[in-house]
């Protein structure tokens, strides 16, 4: 597996780079940094991250015959491998819908998946970015509640020894991929491991706008999350009994700031 890393002191992204050279490359080809100049994250945020403290790569995946229409399976094995992984460290972790993970009230770690269509229907190929907060313990204080595994254990990681520990758990998950009757499990996997799932919270819902979501002003509402439905659309229950679908930034989570974090 080792074989299939390439590791740089330096890059711009991983996800950029990786994603420029996906046709010449096999299958799960990984791009792993010491340091990302301009690392990315959803809808085009910034990833922040301190020089070598952290795991930052990007997987090529390359799924035989996955319909467009399922391409969301891919974020779903990500997040569910890594809820794996960092179980396997003592460290309980949940989704927080679509891909981010989260250690009780914090983040800890980012996903970025970039999904590349091919002529006949189906995903040519895919590379899905990963930023987890391994031995980093302060934070620029704008960032909404990170943590990382050392906060969390009290132990220092050896970030190019834990990137192999990991793909061991992502690839046993690609490994399905091929059979359709293997991923029919993938859903109720991703839902059991949904991040305030069932519990009644405040989210914001942000009105459609050119203007960031981070900076909109939208509806508070006390709501539960159901799931999800066939859009990969979030679900939630509001306390008037209706039931709402919203798409990414459409929906707000509400999570108050953790005190006296560095």
């Amino acid at each position: 597996m080792a074989d299939s890393i390439t590791w740089f002191d330096s890059v711009d992204s991983t996800n950029t780079r990786l994603a420029a050279d996906r046709a010449g490359l096999p299958d799960r080809t990984v791009y792993a940094a010491v340091f990302q100049t301009a690392g990315r994250g959803q809808k085009g945020n910034r990833w922040e991250s301190k020089a070598g403290e952290n795991l930052t790569f990007s997987v090529l995946l390359k799924p035989a015959g996955l319909p467009v229409r399922e391409q969301f399976i891919l974020s779903q094995v990500t997040a569910l491998s890594l809820v794996d992984y960092l179980r396997s460290k003592e460290i309980e972790a949940g989704i927080k819908w679509p891909n981010d993970i989260y250690a009780g009230d914090c983040k800890i770690c980012g996903t970025l998946i970039e999904n590349y269509l091919a002529d006949d229907g189906t995903v040519g190929s895919a590379v899905a970015g990963i930023g987890l907060n391994m031995n980093q313990k302060t934070f620029d204080p704008s960032l909404p509640n990170p943590t990382s595994m050392s906060l969390l254990t009290g132990k220092t990681y050896d970030v190019r020894e834990e990137l192999p520990l990991f793909l061991k758990f992502l690839f046993s998950y690609c490994d399905r991929l091929d059979s359709p009757y293997a991923r029919n499990g993938f859903d109720a996997m991703y839902l059991e491991n949904l991040y305030r799932r069932g519990e009644w919270h405040l989210f914001e819902e942000m009105p459609a706008s050119e203007v960031p979501a981070e900076k909109r002003t939208g509806l508070r509402i006390e709501a539960r999350i159901l799931g999800i439905d066939t859009e990969a659309r979030l679900m939630l229950e509001h306390r008037d009994g209706t039931i709402h679908a919203y798409g990414f930034k459409e929906i707000k989570y509400i999570i108050q700031p953790r005190a006296g974090r560095g």
